[in-house]
């Protein structure tokens, strides 16, 4: 059975070891072997051993890789769609927003003329 693991506290070694032995349960369940998957994803037999060990691979790979195996169409649940809100729409003028904003409390920087001396 497989081990539940929590994502939010999880470190990233240990997603990146889930991770691997999910992808080597699928490989199996498939009946492909590391050439084999290797081969259709254009990597190395090592590439698959080093990604099913945990040992991380380049986001080229993974994506390869899902190909590969026939699962790439769940790449789009990886991230939700960052649709914009019809109230932010309207606030920026329609247009989609390009940066992110900081934004500063007001009163917490302090202004002053000139150079500050200790004599004031």
């Amino acid at each position: 059975m497989a081990q539940k693991i929590d994502y939010l506290v999880a470190s990233p070694e240990a997603i990146e070891a889930s991770l691997g032995r999910r992808f080597e349960r699928l490989r199996l369940s498939k009946n492909i072997n590391q050439s084999a998957l290797a081969e259709e994803a254009g990597v190395s037999r090592r590439t698959i051993t080093r990604l099913e060990n945990g040992e991380g691979i380049s986001l080229d790979t993974f994506i390869r890789v899902m190909r590969a195996l026939g699962v790439a169409e769940r790449l789009d649940a990886l991230l939700p769609d960052p649709v914009t809100r019809p109230v932010e729409r309207i606030r920026l003028g329609g247009r989609e927003r390009q940066r992110a904003r900081t934004t500063k409390s007001p009163g917490t920087e302090t202004w002053h003329w000139g150079p500050e001396t200790d004599d004031q």
